[in-house]
């Protein structure tokens, strides 16, 4: 998905070994169809060099602020001038110390000064440094003054010690600045979903299980954090690795989904069960692998019924706005209506299964009182943020 084509950032470097990480970054950045300007300090040149910002980004790399290529030799005002961000990236102590006290006596901290666009820092450095108590005030200024701090993260540092300081990883900082250009439509709302498919165990090695890829469900999980929620992600078994931001819970069977949920909902504002929950278990799971019987025969599998979780979570007398899914492969309208009769949903999202299990674009159609509501067939992550806004907008105020 191009979630940046209409976006120009400006990407500020200063000196730091995490330098490396932004030229993922650039790449990564412009993938999503993003026009990158790169700034660099002095100090920045000494682990990165100009031509290798310029060979990514395609365009020109400024360092001198009395750099003659302008016009009206102002780089520090033209740079920033119909930019949609500016993110400084690595972000040293020093140059947090300069935002937070309006300090200007280069190219990069100028044009920050004067910008006319919002300011984001990736903070990189020791682990001391940024617990350091002038450090710490200087970031509470830059939160103050409506600046967003994206990380630091922790781990091991170029200094050879673990803590606090580490740069956010290029994949984080793209989660980030996609987050960022989204409406904070879910802002303050707690958001708990299911995902993927469940696996209800026959014996050691073997399971009942379907088709579910859980991209739709991770989707929305995305969706929802970008919208500013807290999300919460019960997840059966899949291949996806959880979402930036969010929290994954991990779950085997629709007995364990069950459990995870009702220990989660009551915080939840919003339930979306998006999992594809099996119908039914094996009642009495066999200790040992079955083996094949003589003469051809068949194991006599006993199946029960699995809990039913979201018309569990429906029923509850403080239930959070509950959004059903159901993928059907025929007669989606009935059956997809008669479901959130059934089971008194506010909205219903439906597919058809046949074409969306394990797809990278859906069509989902919308069922709540008003009747029914097609959408046109997108990629998942932009169809989770059409169904992320429908239910913002449908959620009680307060």
């Amino acid at each position: 998905m191009m979630d940046l084509a209409d976006k120009r950032i400006v990407i500020v470097m200063t000196g730091g070994v995490a330098g490396y990480k932004v030229a993922e970054l650039v790449r990564r950045m412009q993938d999503h169809g993003a026009t990158i300007d790169v700034v660099m300090t002095e100090a920045a040149t000494h682990f990165m060099t100009p031509v290798t910002m310029q060979a990514l980004s395609g365009r020109h790399v400024y360092v001198d602020a009395w750099d003659p290529r302008p016009a009206n030799n102002m780089a520090h005002i033209n740079l920033t001038r119909g930019a949609d961000a500016i993110l400084v990236a690595p972000a040293s102590a020093d140059f947090m110390a300069k935002l937070a006290h309006g300090l200007a006596d280069d190219l990069a901290s100028t044009l920050c000064l004067a910008r006319e666009c919002p300011l984001l820092v990736a903070p990189a450095m020791n682990r001391q440094m940024w617990q350091a108590a002038p450090t710490q005030r200087n970031v509470a200024q830059l939160h103050a003054d409506g600046v967003a701090v994206l990380g630091p993260g922790s781990g091991s540092q170029a200094c050879g010690e673990t803590g606090d300081g580490r740069m956010l990883e290029p994949d984080e900082l793209l989660a980030e600045m996609l987050a960022f250009f989204q409406p904070k439509v879910l802002a303050g709302r707690r958001v708990l979903i299911t995902a993927g498919p469940t696996s209800e165990p026959i014996d050691p090695v073997r399971v009942l299980t379907n088709l579910s890829s859980g991209k739709m469900g991770y989707a929305i999980a995305r969706a929802a954090a970008q919208a500013g929620a807290d999300v919460c992600l019960v997840s059966g078994p899949t291949a996806l690795p959880a979402p930036y931001g969010v929290t994954r819970v991990n779950v085997q069977s629709a007995r364990d989904m069950l459990r995870a949920v009702e220990a989660e909902v009551a915080r939840a504002d919003v339930f979306v069960a998006v999992a594809a929950v099996a119908d039914w278990r094996v009642k009495t799971t066999s200790t040992s692998k079955l083996k094949k019987v003589e003469g051809g025969g068949l194991p006599r599998l006993e199946l029960e019924t699995n809990p039913d979780i979201l018309a569990t979570v429906a029923a509850l007398p403080d239930a959070p706005y509950c959004v059903g899914f159901a993928a059907e492969s025929e007669n989606l309208d009935e059956y997809a209506e008669n479901k959130r009769r059934r089971k008194k949903l506010p909205l219903l999202v439906g597919n058809i299964a046949q074409d969306a299990l394990g797809a990278d674009d859906t069509v989902l159609v919308l069922y709540d009182d008003a009747g029914r509501q097609p959408l046109p067939r997108l990629p998942k992550q932009e169809a989770a943020r059409r169904l992320v806004g429908e239910i913002a907008r449908r959620l009680p105020l307060g």
